[in-house]
């Protein structure tokens, strides 16, 4: 019953959500291309998804590999800064530095370096998924119970034991933690790679250069679309890192065994 309820009352929101957006389209007169009804949306992304499915593309490949690059880079760097406190005094303050620099100033700083186009994009998306993952991962490697550490250490285990079987599964919770909040964040980071760094291939561009095209064009249940269709890219990336936690994690970690 509660799983049931858990479904119907958001779908019970929904509805009355969608029935308030037609009520105050109705009463206030408010015209289409200021506050278009969902049937005009789904309308209009119908009549525009082979636009909008080649948008997609275009910005989920930027997405996805600025989040690889952010994933791999931001582990190697956190198994650096965590084993070695001298280079994590050293370092890490820059590093911080860095994630309080806007994406707005580094954007145009990539486009000088590496042109317009997908690597500027991929550059923008790899800054914003990998600080994240350097710092919460760091926090992983660095939070293992000390009591493990004497065990292994009475049980003479080498180095590499030791972050095989102790240190890499203790962080991978930190780890997982800040691949989510880089998952949510790529798909944003392709899409502001779009505004400030895209260009179209063969006249198409992303998703960000979509949102531009249909803004010019005054084409608002277009406009609409797009971001709901930004929307779902952005549930597909969350929803893949979920599904990869669960996976890593429900057989050992006590915050998904206790839920089974």
């Amino acid at each position: 019953m509660k799983r049931l309820r858990s479904w119907i009352n958001p779908l019970c929101a929904g509805a009355l959500l969608i029935a308030l957006w037609y009520t105050v389209r109705r009463v206030c007169h408010v015209e289409a291309w200021l506050l278009p009804t969902p049937g005009e949306i789904l309308k209009a992304a119908w009549q525009e998804r082979s636009t909008l499915f080649a948008a997609v593309l275009i910005t989920s490949r930027g997405a996805m590999l600025g989040f690889l690059m952010a994933v791999g880079g931001g582990f190697l760097l956190a198994m650096v800064l965590g084993f070695s406190r001298l280079i994590k005094e050293s370092f890490y303050p820059y590093i911080l530095i860095m994630q309080m620099m806007p994406v707005t100033i580094l954007a145009p700083i990539f486009v000088l370096w590496l042109g317009q186009g997908l690597p500027s994009i991929v550059a923008i998306t790899f800054m914003i998924g990998f600080f994240p993952i350097v710092a919460n991962t760091t926090m992983g490697f660095i939070s293992v119970d000390r009591n493990l550490q004497e065990l292994f250490l009475m049980c003479k285990a080498t180095r590499g034991q030791e972050i095989r079987y102790l240190r890499i599964p203790g962080a991978m919770p930190y780890f997982l933690t800040g691949m989510k909040i880089a998952g949510t964040l790529a798909p944003i980071g392709a899409i502001v790679g779009d505004f400030l760094a895209g260009s179209t291939i063969n006249g198409q561009g992303g998703i960000g250069y979509m949102t531009l095209a249909y803004s010019s064009q005054l084409k608002t249940p277009a406009l609409f679309a797009t971001g709901f269709v930004a929307c779902l890219l952005g549930f597909i990336f969350v929803g893949g890192v979920n599904l990869l936690h669960w996976y890593l994690l429900h057989k050992w970690h006590d915050s998904l065994v206790k839920k089974e």
